[in-house]
């Protein structure tokens, strides 16, 4: 299997993502160990034997695409540019879009697929749903101006 023993921290992992200069086989392992809910939970299939035959041959920017058509599927590439050096990644769910109207994600790196990989970890923040509960939580600390006031009328 490719995934090491340990568990990283998604926040550790986009840093090291940031610092790396290429992308290598112990990286796209942890990615997928950490960020990849989809791959871990499903069975033995053609898109996880890609992608770990992706990863065995080294073709990362492979991987990273067959990732975000696995992990995000609501979630496709809006352009890919390369620019004075960087290679520029943006990520999007409406890409028929004018640029001004559409919220897409945009990340840079001196590497394609780190590009790319950074893109995915980004749209996958934005759309994990944040844990909240269905009710409001109400402050149970009143101010200290707060005095309650009977405001029936006894008429």
């Amino acid at each position: 299997m490719l995934h090491p023993d340990d568990h990283r921290d998604p926040g550790e992992l986009v840093d090291r993502l940031r610092n790396a200069p290429e992308a290598n086989a112990t990286l796209m392992a942890e990615i997928v160990d950490t960020a990849c809910r989809r791959f871990r939970l499903m069975s033995p299939g053609e898109k996880s034997a890609r992608i770990e035959q992706l990863i065995r041959s080294g073709a990362w920017t492979d991987a990273a695409l067959t990732l975000i058509d696995l992990e995000l599927p609501l979630w496709q590439v809006r352009r890919i540019a390369y620019d004075e050096g960087e290679w520029y990644c943006a990520l999007s769910r409406q890409r028929e879009l004018p640029d001004w109207l559409d919220q897409s994600i945009e990340t840079r790196h001196a590497d394609l697929s780190l590009a790319i990989l950074s893109a995915f970890f980004e749209a996958q923040r934005i759309s994990t749903p944040s844990s909240r509960t269905s009710v409001p939580a109400v402050n149970r600390v009143a101010s200290p101006l707060y005095e309650p006031v009977c405001s029936d009328n006894f008429a």
